[in-house]
């Protein structure tokens, strides 16, 4: 059977920038582009240019992809010509071969928020379409409010959409601007545009996700019809976001019957990307990745419960709708006190450690992890933590180095500037090879701001110990989480250190006191120990 071709438009770098306390930089967007190029997208739109100078400083210096760059604009205003609007001369100016505007389709808006006629618009968008088309340009025609906009006038909203294709439009893109409607009504309403006579290669989907309905509804007009789906990485988006193409694009690769049905650009080879690809987006966002992200995600192929464990190392498919491999992802057994010692077996490999079916040291590594996990802790998340844990109960924990002290302080003062700062000061004493060493830092950076007690710590831990500062020097610290585990006098806090090194690792480690400090320290003296546990041999350890 003969694929058809459903092609993905990309919109990370338009409608994803509308996403609360997002803003690319011109370098950012250009990254951005350049791996959705090598990801396999067909469109993807840079921005709107002219509205701000990012997005006009982007299209001064896109890249060259193979994807179709796509610069975003609106149609022209009632009561001047297409050829002497400076909005949208702006928009064909950036010189991209595709050129998608945005235009109402919903009488209401027209009526209420344009303030001009019914025909007025209409005329709009046809002069407007048919201007990008005498450019040479492929024309895209972003059909706003289309799906409200059809609940309260078919007739008319059907109107606007033909205008745009007999205008020559390539597509004419439905949208549901403000999120609300669901896959039931989607798929109805493109079945009655199809049955209509408008052609399904020439129709296009753009959904957000305010009813959590975003994939589904895209998935709804591929079924009646529409041969282009508009989303953004890791659905990014204004308000609740836009349709994710981190869950469409290997549903569309994976799942039936779109991967009998369907050919799209993105190939199995580039699908296995997929993961590196929405990490990069969080981390030029400086943003934590959802861990519950659907294939993406770091919980999305963690299998908690002992009984799936054990099912999943016979056949990973009782537990696993896809092998996590395709997506570029990887399997995950968390400890936690409802594991099994299935769980803690597979894990424990993972981590390098062979233990024998039967080894009384798995009772007491599972026995040590449930009292901890009933003191605060949680080695569900913190997997560093647990393999440390287990190494010391198998004796496999060396000991680099023994903290005998440490103390840090908070001192608020006024600055030169007579500005009230904050500069905290630690002082750790280690003993490492055989030697007492005091350290002392600031949380001060290099850009005079205070980052903090835990910093401070930090930064005097790992100034001097010894053979084992160099191998430290390309560790950072990436992400910090503070819970309260109970409430009242008796609360405990629970500090949770993600950290990441030079050779791309992340790792997380807990730790648990009723003391925020002590528990931050304790979390950061595992994230060390753990990463001198995977780069020292064995024979530059000296015993204390």
């Amino acid at each position: 059977m003969t694929k058809e071709r459903l092609y993905l438009y990309d919109t990370t770098l338009r409608d994803g920038q509308q996403t609360q306390g997002v803003q690319f930089s011109t370098a950012e967007k250009v990254q951005i582009a350049q791996a959705l190029d090598a990801l396999g997208v067909d469109y993807i739109e840079g921005g709107w240019p002219g509205a701000n100078p990012t997005d006009s400083a982007f299209f001064d210096a896109t890249p060259k992809t193979r994807a179709r760059l796509t610069a975003f604009g609106m149609t022209k205003r009632a009561g001047r010509s297409a050829e002497n609007d400076d909005v949208l001369a702006a928009v064909m100016n950036a010189g991209t071969r595709a050129v998608c505007l945005v235009g109402k389709s919903h009488d209401y808006h027209v009526t209420d928020a344009l303030g001009i006629s019914l025909e007025e618009n209409v005329e709009n968008v046809r002069a407007s379409v048919a201007h990008i088309v005498a450019q040479g340009r492929e024309a895209l025609f972003d059909a706003e409010h289309f799906f409200d906009g059809y609940k309260d006038n078919p007739a008319y909203a059907m109107q606007v959409c033909q205008a745009a294709l007999e205008a020559g439009a390539r597509w004419v893109v439905l949208c549901d601007t403000n999120g609300g409607a669901l896959p039931a009504e989607v798929g109805r309403i493109v079945s009655d545009l199809v049955a209509a006579g408008f052609p399904g290669d020439r129709l296009g989907i753009h959904t957000h996700n305010d009813t959590e309905n975003a994939v589904a509804c895209s998935l709804a007009a591929v079924d009646a019809g529409a041969r282009q789906i508009q989303g953004t990485l890791n659905g990014l988006g204004e308000r609740c976001g836009n349709a994710n193409l981190t869950a469409l694009i290997p549903t569309l690769l994976l799942k039936e019957p779109y991967a009998s049905a369907f050919e799209i650009g993105v190939n199995r080879d580039a699908l296995t990307g997929l993961t590196r690809i929405s990490r990069m987006l969080d981390d030029i966002l400086n943003r934590v990745p959802s861990k519950q992200a659907a294939y993406v995600g770091a919980s999305a192929f963690a299998h908690k419960a002992g009984l799936h464990a054990s099912a999943i190392l016979k056949d990973p498919s009782t537990y696993e709708h896809v092998d996590p491999a395709t997506v570029g992802n990887a399997r995950i057994i968390p400890m936690s006190n409802q594991a099994g010692q299935s769980n803690l077996r597979k894990r424990l490999t993972e981590a390098g450690l062979q233990v024998e079916p039967g080894d009384p040291a798995l009772g007491r590594i599972l026995e040590r992890i449930k009292a901890r996990e009933a003191e605060g802790y949680s080695y569900d998340t913190a997997q560093a933590s647990f393999e440390l844990l287990a190494r010391d109960e198998l004796g496999q924990l060396p000991q680099f180095f023994e903290v005998k002290r440490y103390k840090v302080t908070v001192e608020r003062r006024k600055n030169k500037y007579n500005q009230m700062v904050s500069l905290s000061e630690a002082v750790v004493v280690v003993k490492v090879d055989g030697e007492k060493k005091l350290s002392v830092s600031e949380s001060m950076d290099e850009n005079g701001s205070d980052r903090g007690p835990v910093n401070a710590l930090a930064k005097a831990l790992a100034k001097d110990l010894g053979q084992y500062s160099p191998i430290l020097d390309d560790m950072h610290l990436v992400d910090f989480k503070v819970r309260i585990t109970q409430g009242g006098t008796e609360a405990v806090t629970r500090v949770i250190i993600d950290s990441e090194d030079g050779q791309g690792r992340r790792w997380s480690t807990v730790g648990v006191s009723a003391n925020i400090v002590d528990a931050s320290f304790e979390a950061l003296l595992e994230a060390i120990q753990w990463k001198l546990v995977r780069d020292c041999s064995p024979q530059s350890v000296v015993a204390e």
